[in-house]
């Protein structure tokens, strides 16, 4: 499992440099915490991408607990699913991390209000009202470069709860599976053992953009096995303090 995560995080770009590049802007330089030095990068790679859901969520928290942030950002958007959809942009955690989706803060006019209890933390998204098309718009305006991994490839695949699941060391071919080499992509890169690819021909940015144009599926609905477990299963991780 760690080679593979090991060799997922090489591919999509691992330790710190991407959220230090993204953060690298005037806004963020002229808040408090940026001048003080109290921004603090915590590492997707180990949270999000080595055996994600509820082991990911053991290590989220302790991070947070052990280094006493006050604020956690995060990239969720209201449109992969339906909880992230009932989401706050300030999003409160109790003293124990979870989330009571009947418990927010108004937000009115986009104003937030980031005040907590001590051990209580707030999550902040600050793309949720982005969709998966506004990601890609952004991604063609600014030119930025992408792992190939987003983009149509080759490889073997086998079609498992209606979703095609790449065959690898985490993900072996299961009894009954016809294993068959077709042109796929990723939509979200995250677990290995629950995220499955799309068959897809685009192969640049402006294909990404008609391809998802097009797509009546969000992009977890169409790739991550562990929100079907059941109806409020992305929900139930949330609660107990899952990103």
């Amino acid at each position: 499992m760690q080679q593979a995560a090991d060799a997922l995080a090489a591919a999509i770009g691992s330790g710190d440099q991407g959220a230090r590049a993204t953060l690298d802007n005037e806004l963020v330089a002229a808040t408090t915490a940026w001048r003080t030095g109290q921004v603090v990068y915590l590492p997707a790679a180990d949270f999000y991408i080595a055996a994600g859901g509820a082991s990911a969520t053991v290590r989220v928290l302790d991070a947070i607990t052990a280094g006493k942030h006050d604020a956690v950002f995060g990239g969720g958007r209201r449109d992969e699913e339906r909880a992230r959809a009932k989401e706050r942009i300030f999003s409160m955690r109790d003293e124990f991390g979870q989330w009571d989706p009947r418990n927010q803060r108004p937000e009115l006019w986009s104003l937030y209000n980031g005040r907590h209890l001590p051990g209580e933390h707030v999550r902040v998204f600050p793309l949720s009202n982005w969709t998966e098309l506004d990601v890609w718009d952004y991604i063609e305006s600014e030119k930025i470069a992408l792992p190939t991994i987003y983009y149509a490839h080759e490889r073997e695949v086998a079609l498992r709860d209606g979703m095609w699941v790449a065959i690898t060391p985490v993900t072996p071919v299961r009894d009954g599976e016809e294993v068959t080499r077709r042109s796929v992509r990723y939509r979200t890169v995250g677990d290995m053992s629950c995220t499955a690819a799309v068959l897809s021909s685009a192969g640049t940015v402006a294909d990404v953009i008609t391809e998802v144009g097009l797509s009546s599926l969000t992009e977890r609905g169409a790739t991550r096995a562990d929100d079907r477990m059941s109806e409020a299963a992305m929900e139930d991780r949330k609660r107990e303090g899952y990103f």
